[in-house]
């Protein structure tokens, strides 16, 4: 079935190098099931900032749309695309579900981001690093802001440090020799306030690839600034699992989730 899809930038995204799908950032749309909530969720697939997973877009949007909720799996740039680039596309994607929110029957008071692995990066870039729109811009999306009411975070990549960082994601997104303002700014854990918003979390102890030290740093944080958050730690799992169908354990992440966002209305 051919889905509606959003294009960010119908005149050409900014630091776009040509021209067809890679080169432009667009959301496909999943209405909404049952009786809808007039909640909103980007999903951002992973994939290390090299592709974005299929299993961690569709079927997730699937989910969330029998939830009740409007979802929107985000095509954001990646490789040879590097950072601001993903930023970019999740801050546009906020706030062009916000500018369309009427026509999308979603309240834009309740839009939030999901994202998996290095997609969990792009959604917790969202949450950390936000503005409230321009003001003054000629583009109406753009007045609008990109701060998330909630994230998801599923066995996100959250730090850019040598320590517990995904080498892969980081090389993809900031190149081989970074620069360590850089690692820094996009260290996510280091940039949680207050006003960060509340998060849902979850990843498996034993996650080979990114560890599960990710998803605790960023709690940590999150604790230390007062931001509630939930945070489901797996006993063993391999990483990129999913909606982890194969696992009658793990897939327990997606009921969590569901009673999560219950508890902070998006869900009915």
């Amino acid at each position: 079935m051919d889905r509606e899809e959003i294009v960010l930038w119908p005149e050409g995204a900014p630091l776009a190098e040509g021209t067809g799908l890679e080169h432009e950032p667009a959301l496909t749309v999943y209405p909404a099931q049952g009786k809808p909530s007039g909640a909103a969720v980007i999903v951002c697939p992973g994939g290390g900032y090299v592709y974005r997973a299929e299993h961690e877009g569709g079927p997730i949007a699937e989910r969330l749309s029998e939830m009740g909720i409007a979802a929107f799996v985000l095509r954001y740039r990646v490789a040879p695309y590097r950072y601001p680039c993903a930023k970019l596309d999740v801050q546009r994607a906020i706030r062009t579900v916000r500018h369309r929110a009427s026509a999308l029957g979603v309240d834009p008071a309740r839009v939030g981001v999901l994202g998996f692995s290095a997609g969990g990066h792009v959604a917790s870039t969202a949450g950390v690093h936000y503005d409230a729109g321009q003001s003054d811009a000629k583009d109406a999306v753009e007045r609008l802001s990109s701060r998330p009411d909630l994230t998801m975070l599923c066995y996100p990549v959250i730090t850019m440090q040598d320590n517990y960082t995904h080498q892969g994601s980081r090389e993809s997104l900031l190149g081989t020799d970074p620069d360590p303002e850089l690692i820094e700014l996009l260290s996510n854990e280091r940039h949680v306030t207050p006003d960060t918003p509340p998060a849902f979390l979850w990843h498996t102890s034993d996650d080979g690839a990114v560890p599960v030290d990710n998803s605790l740093a960023f709690a940590t944080a999150l604790r230390r600034n007062g931001v509630l958050f939930d945070l489901h730690v797996y006993a063993s799992g391999r990483h990129g699992m999913g909606l982890a169908e194969d696992s009658r354990h793990v897939s327990g992440w997606s009921a969590a989730l569901e009673s999560w966002l219950r508890t902070n209305g998006f869900v009915e």
